[in-house]
């Protein structure tokens, strides 16, 4: 089977999945509730038999479409948009701007 020549959506969606799990935002607001669901109380807890784990909700909804669509656009843009260079080269060329 031959490989599609752009990044899935949904590799893309798993990598800022990923990013999301490990963000300090996240952590600050499991941190904020004391670790406990904002709307029962409940919390969080690794004990066998009573296991909670929480998930953090975003009040205003993710709109992943478009977030995918800004990351296709500006960062895996098309190979002829792409120069690879030393990285010698490559600060040069951030320096000058």
């Amino acid at each position: 089977m031959k490989r599609k020549p752009d990044t899935p959506a949904s590799s893309i969606r798993s990598a800022l999945r990923a990013l999301w799990l490990r963000s300090r935002e996240r952590a600050a607001a499991l941190k904020a509730t004391g670790y406990t669901c904002a709307n029962c109380g409940a919390k969080q807890s690794a004990a066998k038999g009573r296991r909670v784990r929480l998930e953090v909700h975003h009040v205003k909804p993710v709109n992943w479409d478009v977030i995918i669509r800004a990351v296709r656009r500006q960062l895996l843009v098309s190979p002829k948009k792409l120069r690879p260079l030393c990285p010698k080269c490559h600060k040069e060329l951030h320096k000058k701007g």
